[in-house]
């Protein structure tokens, strides 16, 4: 598992922190999968004397899954790779960062959001 997660962080920008909203890489050793998943809420459990969170991710996948898994902070920032089952875990929210070009083929009138020649769809005949 520590092979693939250092394989991961060398072609993937990660976050250092994993706020809701965010897209995360789950991988797990058994079953065998690497899938993205959205934060859709984190709380904390309440039944734990020790800081534990209730994670919801919902799975972008097919079909569409979500899932609630409790965890510290660690485990879902990358910070740590965790078992469940006895099998190896890993989650860390994915950076996406803005271009620093704009793409090819567009003028310079057309890369500023302001401009009306860039404001939702049109007609073409």
């Amino acid at each position: 598992m520590e092979k693939l997660v250092a394989e991961l962080k060398k072609i993937i920008p990660f976050k250092e922190t994993t706020v809701v909203g965010d897209i995360v890489i789950i991988a797990a050793k058994q079953p065998q999968m690497l899938v993205y998943a959205m934060v859709g809420d984190i709380t904390r459990d309440e039944s734990r004397k020790e800081e534990w969170w209730q994670v919801t991710m919902h799975l972008l996948a097919i079909p569409l899954q979500t899932v609630v898994w409790t965890l510290r902070t660690p485990q879902f920032t990358g910070d740590e790779i965790f078992t469940m089952g006895g099998e190896g875990r890993f989650i860390q929210a994915v950076r996406f960062d803005p271009p620093s070009t704009p793409p090819s083929g567009l003028d310079s009138q057309q890369q500023h959001p302001g401009n009306k020649r860039n404001r939702g769809l049109r007609v073409v005949k």
